[in-house]
């Protein structure tokens, strides 16, 4: 099995949304590549016809890499992956290393690296900043917690579908940089919800609104996708569901009240989230919490009230 500095075999579980631009940036620079079944064919079918090979499970694909990437929902999964029934501990050799890109519970994250370091086996955690165009693209960022010669062994690797590459510190670090790095984008999703809400309902539209935000100081790539939607209702502008943005709020309020932090404005963003995915709206996209946001008070974004 090749395991060189620039060109390790790798095995990559996830490919959904984000994964899929991030394992065909893998296969075309070069990478020896098996991907794992998913519910989805599409993605897969994509990838093995561009050159990757497909496994059936955790295990499999472990036997075929010796970087594995898991671009999962969160640290449940990254569980069930690694020590589930044909896991990747089964088939792993020593010295593989598995690199977490999903948004987990850096407590989870830690307790996972020592229970495979002491199988001879390594983690990172390197969670992804981005959207699924820049996945495609190879334009993400990347925030990695890991030892110095782990990450010098992955850096390329990661680099084939990431722009930016930040070694943060020690395994759980880049999880814990990912939770600020989310509360604070999710928190701007939920102020632009009630901005925009109560914008339309004094008779300021959403166009109105962002020719003034628009190239300010206000500005951001975050708001640019948010309003994305809101101004031209492409629901493809940012692509990530309210479920996930709730579930990451909730590992952000786990690891405050684990270091003893109140968090009171982590709290109202979560109930934002909480809200609209309790009434169902689980599976829209954040952008969209605007006109959840928006029909609680009767209104409609882009109509007078």
């Amino acid at each position: 099995m090749k395991m060189t500095a620039t060109k390790e075999s790798v095995g990559f579980i996830g490919v959904g949304l984000m994964g899929q631009g991030m394992a065909r940036n893998l296969v075309d620079k070069g990478f020896p590549l098996t991907v794992m079944g998913h519910r989805n064919r599409k993605p897969v079918e994509e990838l093995v016809a561009a050159g990757a090979k497909e496994a059936k499970t955790p295990k499999e694909l472990a036997q075929n890499a010796t970087i594995i990437f898991l671009c999962v929902t969160g640290s449940a999964q990254v569980e069930a992956v690694v020590n589930g029934p044909d896991g990747i501990v089964a088939g792993a050799k020593p010295g593989t290393v598995v690199i977490d890109c999903s948004t987990s519970d850096p407590t989870v994250t830690v307790r996972i690296a020592r229970e495979l370091e002491a199988r001879g086996l390594h983690l990172a955690d390197a969670p992804l900043g981005g959207t699924p165009a820049q996945a495609a693209l190879g334009q993400l960022s990347a925030m990695v917690g890991t030892t110095p010669e782990v990450f010098a062994r992955i850096r390329p690797a990661i680099e084939a579908w990431a722009q930016k590459v930040v070694h943060l510190g020690p395994v759980g670090d880049g999880h814990k940089m990912k939770l600020l790095n989310n509360f604070l984008s999710m928190g701007y999703a939920a102020i632009y919800a009630e901005a925009l809400t109560l914008a339309q309902k004094i008779d300021i539209t959403p166009q109105t609104f962002d020719s003034v935000l628009r190239g300010s100081r206000m500005d951001c790539g975050f708001y640019q996708t948010f309003m994305q939607y809101v101004l031209e209702r492409d629901r493809d502008a940012h692509k990530f569901t309210l479920v996930n943005a709730l579930k990451d709020v909730r590992y952000l309020e786990s690891v405050a009240n684990a270091a003893g932090v109140p968090n009171p404005i982590g709290n109202a963003v979560k109930n934002s989230f909480a809200l609209a995915v309790a009434a169902g709206k689980g599976d829209d996209y954040v952008p969209m919490l605007s006109d959840w946001v928006a029909s609680q008070n009767g209104i409609s974004l882009g109509r007078k009230s």
